[in-house]
C-alpha cells in the first residue's frame, strides 16, 4: 500500500512538471513500468 501511495505522489509531481503531450506520455509510461515492477516484486 505504501508503494502505491509513493507512486501516486511521484506521478502527481511528474505530471505537474510535464508541459507537453509527449512528456505526459513518457510520464505515464514510466508510471506504468514502475507499477508493473511493483506487481512483479509482490508475486
Amino acid at each position: 500500500m505504501k508503494k502505491i501511495a509513493a507512486l501516486l505522489v511521484l506521478s502527481v509531481l511528474s505530471l505537474s512538471a510535464c508541459n507537453t503531450v509527449e512528456g505526459f506520455g513518457r510520464d505515464m509510461q514510466q508510471g506504468g513500468k514502475s507499477l508493473e515492477r511493483s506487481a512483479q516484486d509482490s508475486k
